[in-house]
């Protein structure tokens, strides 16, 4: 009998002993947070890294891009390990310079065309953004269309003018832009005149305006930029753009062009893969022209730029980890996820990605690196749009444009003193426990409260950050809310909402994960719940209560959820559709979540008190 008793408690501890094992396995792992530009990069990037790197426990968070949103968790101290944005210049980084790690000696650095990583160092010789493979922006045509007028493809400037003309006789557009967004204003200016930009006066100035100060304001020079407004004066002229064209929209753009009464558009080598796929059309890439086809360039830009908290050296094991990281998105392989079915092309000399079909009439371009990267600073976004819809406009010509684009970017402008909403006595963690996110937490009971339903439910990414103790402004509060983030509402049984729930949490018959990220795992308001972690990424359902009693069947909630539903029911997302019958009960609802949620704290009123909504069994 004693045996006996010893064997059994000996067989409980070696299962006690197994399970602990288990729940610190993630303790014992190096924890990483990188922050996201854009959800694509959780389609294959985000997944593979996990799979890459099973001693590294990631969390991934998908930002905001822009700079600002990364200078303003910076001041707050919570700026992530690794850091990605595409709206992106040395300029727009240079506040937080002082925080990020110098990656000029590492092996990534060693691994690019030089002209393509020189952008990116700064005076003292510090490089610490990546450009990530290569979006191509350009001209697309039609080459059906080329065909059917017995019109020839333009291998110059000159050929393009004349094919201009030649359309223009036949009552056809040649050239379309969207006008109408900043990014096609500035890249119009700079594409029209990437010989000019790319001398060596080009590439001087261009050095000195990415690295001015508060104290010294640089502007235009006298030599290159006259030259730059004199082209596009001209280009506007031979592609017969018209004042309307300010209000061109990129459907209105597509349009002509799929529908036969443009020849060429402006659009990246993925939009023009796509009409080929989607839309039937054969289209190709053309270079932005110069006088010989040996003057012709590409525009483009990363995909994102990439930086390191300086903060990781400070942990050798995490730094050993970080650099492995990198090593791994900047590998061929790598920069492939990153791309998934998207035309780009690779700023690193090893990296070999198939050239998509798209790109047949620029290989010339591409085999002697004429990839000219934009230069997108968000003043140059935001004059741009003025001064190239000026001059659409017929306002002023080039002489006035260039006066007026160089007072813009030398006149100093006082910081905005923007309001602040409410102040925040206490600070909530971002961090995801075995109870839930405290931030995400209090975000959710703040919307849930302020619309009135009985339940909220949040899905997909929620809240970017930590909720700060201290003030928070307009701009402040719709950065913690995760981007694209809509609403849904709607009567529902407890019978219904345990569907709900289980289409947000168990894995489907297909393998269908709605779960890609553990700090994805739904957040709940007016009700709690618990899951298991299956191991493998996975998690299934368990019991839902209601201030600690089981959900009822047959009582009817209202219930709010928020998050981004494309995410969610995607095919090459999570690929988990909303079932019909919760489809037909939970409708969209007009309402801006950011505004809803400003409304909710206008005045000075708190977050709501965040309450650990979910116990999961590992």
């Amino acid at each position: 009998m004693k045996k006996r008793v010893i064997s059994t408690l000996m067989i409980m501890v070696m299962l006690f002993g197994l399970i602990g094992c288990k729940n610190n396995e993630k303790d014992n792992r190096v924890a990483i947070t990188m922050y996201l530009w854009d959800k694509s990069m959780s389609r294959e990037l985000t997944p593979w890294l996990e799979t890459q790197f099973p001693d590294i426990d990631f969390t991934f968070v998908v930002g905001y891009n822009t700079m600002d949103f990364y200078t303003d968790l910076n001041k707050r101290g919570s700026l992530p390990d690794i850091i990605t944005c595409r709206r992106f210049s040395l300029n727009d980084a240079s506040d937080m310079s002082d925080m990020l790690m110098d990656l000029s000696e590492t092996d990534v650095v060693g691994s690019y065309y030089d002209n393509y990583i020189e952008n990116n160092r700064e005076p003292g010789g510090a490089i610490r953004w990546l450009p990530m493979c290569a979006e191509v922006d350009g001209y697309i045509a039609n080459v059906d269309l080329f065909e059917k007028y017995g019109i020839p493809l333009p291998e110059n400037y000159a050929e393009f003018t004349e094919a201009c003309r030649r359309f223009d006789e036949l009552g056809l557009q040649c050239y379309v832009n969207d006008y109408r967004e900043d990014y096609s204003c500035m890249e119009a200016l700079q594409g029209c005149a990437i010989p000019e930009l790319m001398t060596m006066e080009g590439i001087m100035w261009r050095t000195e305006y990415e690295n001015e100060n508060l104290d010294v304001q640089v502007g235009l020079d006298e030599n290159v930029w006259p030259d730059v407004f004199d082209k596009f004066e001209q280009y506007m002229k031979d592609t017969m753009v018209e004042p309307e064209d300010v209000e061109m929209s990129f459907e209105i753009m597509k349009s002509d062009l799929v529908e036969g009464r443009a020849a060429i558009m402006r659009g990246t080598a993925n939009d023009c893969a796509v009409l080929r796929k989607e839309d039937n059309i054969n289209t190709v890439m053309l270079p932005y022209f110069g006088e010989t086809a040996k003057d012709n360039w590409l525009l483009t830009y990363p995909t994102c730029q990439v930086a390191v908290n300086r903060n990781v050296e400070q942990d050798e094991e995490k730094n050993a980890a970080v650099m492995q990281v990198l090593e791994a998105m900047f590998s061929e392989e790598g920069q492939k996820h990153v791309a998934v079915d998207n035309a780009v092309l690779s700023y690193n000399k090893n990296v070999n990605i198939e050239i998509n079909d798209v790109f047949s009439q620029v290989l010339d371009c591409i085999n002697s690196n004429h990839l000219y990267i934009r230069l997108a600073s968000a003043e140059m976004f935001s004059v741009s749009k003025n001064v190239v819809q000026n001059m659409i406009r017929g306002e002023y010509g080039a002489e006035e444009a260039y006066q007026d684009f160089h007072t813009q970017l030398t006149t100093v402008r006082e910081a905005e003193t923007s309001e602040y909403i409410t102040t925040q006595s206490t600070g909530y963690a971002y961090d995801f426990g075995e109870n839930g996110s405290s931030a995400a937490s209090a975000v959710i009971n703040t919307l849930r409260k302020q619309c009135g339903s009985d339940m909220a439910i949040g899905y997909s990414s929620v809240v970017t950050a930590p909720v700060f103790e201290g003030e928070y402004t307009r701009q402040q509060l719709n950065w913690l809310v995760a981007n694209r983030e809509s609403m849904r509402s709607g009567q529902l049984t407890g019978s219904e909402i345990k569907l709900l729930m289980e289409w947000l949490v168990n894995v489907k018959q297909d393998g269908s994960n709605p779960i890609r990220h553990e700090n994805f795992i739904p957040v709940t308001s007016g009700m709690e719940y618990a899951l298991t972690d299956n191991g493998d990424g996975t998690y299934t359902l368990g019991e839902i209560t209601v201030n600690g009693k089981l959900l009822d069947d047959h009582t009817v909630y209202s219930v709010a959820i928020f998050g981004d539903m494309d995410y969610i029911e995607a095919p090459f997302y999570c690929n988990c559709p909303m079932p019909e019958v919760l489809e037909a009960k939970m409708k969209a609802v007009d309402t801006n979540v950011y505004a809803l949620f400003n409304s909710a704290l206008e005045g000075g009123n708190p977050f709501e008190i965040p309450t650990e909504y979910v116990t999961i069994k590992r």
